[in-house]
């Protein structure tokens, strides 16, 4: 932190341990993991916190269509990332096609490409598993074994 010109605090060391424990987080997250230390932390010092970093290039903002905006200690190297849009999980994936910017747009009006950043959507393995399991699902399939109280459909009239 002191090496990007910022002041070590409290609040922004617990900011960044949790910050190093989970990639992508959201400022709830990082709350969510840093308040065991501070208990007294705020959701206002996790944004500042992050806000700070992401300004000085420690951190690197992600945001997604649709989903909080998430950080990452990451930075300095032209990566990418595929959200899942069933649960939201991101992981990254490097660069399509080379170094900086690794794309081209087909015009450039006359800028001065730096990065492109790419998101990918898709199922992840754990999303689809559970969408295929569910699928599977058959009148055929369904053994007194298989049901339990979690899987039992309630009959009619009771709930």
């Amino acid at each position: 932190m002191r090496a990007a010109g910022l002041r070590v605090t409290e609040s922004r060391s617990a900011v960044f341990a949790a910050l190093q424990s989970r990639p992508h987080a959201s400022a709830d997250d990082v709350l969510a993991a840093a308040a065991d230390g501070m208990p007294r932390l705020s959701i206002q010092s996790v944004y500042n916190a992050l806000g700070d970093f992401a300004d000085a290039g420690i951190a690197r903002r992600i945001e997604p269509a649709g989903q909080p905006m998430r950080f990452e200690l990451r930075t300095g190297d032209n990566h990418h990332h595929l959200i899942c849009t069933s649960c939201g999980a991101v992981e990254d994936v490097e660069c399509a096609v080379g170094h900086a910017p690794c794309l081209l747009p087909s015009e450039q009006h006359g800028y001065t490409l730096a990065v492109a950043e790419v998101t990918y959507w898709g199922i992840c393995p754990a999303c689809a598993a559970a969408t295929q399991a569910a699928a599977d699902i058959t009148p055929e399939t369904i053994t007194p074994e298989s049901v339990t109280p979690e899987t039992r459909i309630p009959e009619e009239g009771t709930t």
